[in-house]
């Protein structure tokens, strides 16, 4: 999928870089950065008392709290650390299909979340994958410089053959040091996608899900006789489109959505549908922020 188009344009990095990625709870990471820690450490803002021991930093004393009560304090700060994002992109065979395309528009949305947590000095980590393929990593990065490498993997990205996607997300668990935000987004048209959001919510990740669906699946405009043939190695079928068809479709389909929502509620993970027929920037901008996810 290499072009020579920017993957975002300088106009909406601008706009990205007033924005944060909002966490709902403190994380630990690995060194100091701009978010809070549940360890204790030094900063501006104060987090709690503990009694003095010996060989603590005695510029840490409060010393207005031992006139008052006749023993000695030591003041507790929040911390502040760098947390990993983590990045993941389906890249099986269904996501390179419709305008826009549903890879294109996934990678934009990655570069889009990694650039903002690149700009509050958080690290990113990316993994793109699919059925019967060695998932393609970058590694993390951390700090703005490191928008150029993420911005060049996510463009190179194409599409890999079938979709397992319970056993990328299963790998991907097994080697993710630092749970953190994850992102993922994926149409999910796969059999088994309660097992696979089951996998990544079985360590303390805060999930963001984007249904990424293109305007042809979500309303699609046929009439007449056709062979559908599925691009992942599926059998094909043969359909008459007419108006029933396509209004029993789309009640299939809001069934099927509904069901993904309520699923990832019950598990504290942020599920949003995904048009690829919105603009990028007005989904970032508005929906995400509207939703929490952003700030």
């Amino acid at each position: 999928m290499t072009t020579t188009e920017p993957l975002l344009e300088s106009s909406f990095l601008r706009k990205l870089d007033r924005l944060m990625i909002l966490t709902r709870r403190a994380m630990a990471g690995e060194i100091q950065g701009e978010r809070r820690s549940p360890r204790r450490g030094s900063s501006v803002e104060f987090a709690d008392f503990r009694p003095y021991t010996p060989g603590d930093d005695i510029r840490q004393i409060d010393w207005n709290l031992y006139a008052r009560m006749e023993r000695v304090f030591l003041k507790l700060f929040v911390a502040e650390e760098e947390l990993t994002v983590h990045l993941l992109v389906d890249t099986s065979a269904s996501m390179d299909w419709g305008t826009p395309n549903k890879l294109r528009y996934a990678t934009k949305l990655a570069g889009a979340f990694g650039y903002i947590a690149l700009s509050n000095l958080d690290r990113v980590s990316v993994s793109a994958f699919a059925a019967g393929a060695t998932p393609v990593q970058m590694p993390s990065v951390r700090g703005k410089r490191g928008a150029v490498g993420l911005f060049t993997f996510l463009q190179r990205l194409g599409v890999s053959g079938g979709g397992n996607l319970t056993e990328a997300c299963r790998r991907y668990m097994q080697t993710a040091r630092n749970p953190g935000p994850l992102l993922l987004c994926s149409d999910l048209l796969d059999a088994n996608w309660q097992d696979a959001l089951k996998t990544l919510s079985s360590r303390p990740f805060e999930i963001t899900v984007m249904h990424t669906l293109a305007p042809q699946e979500l309303s699609p405009e046929l009439d007449g006789d056709f062979r559908l043939i599925d691009v992942e190695g599926g059998p094909s079928v043969e359909i008459s489109a007419d108006l029933d068809l396509l209004r029993r479709y789309r009640e299939q389909l809001a069934t099927w959505q509904g069901e993904i929502e309520s699923f990832c509620s019950g598990r504290g993970i942020v599920y949003l549908p995904v048009d690829t027929g919105v603009p990028v920037e007005e989904f970032v901008l508005g929906r995400l922020r509207k939703r929490g996810v952003l700030r």
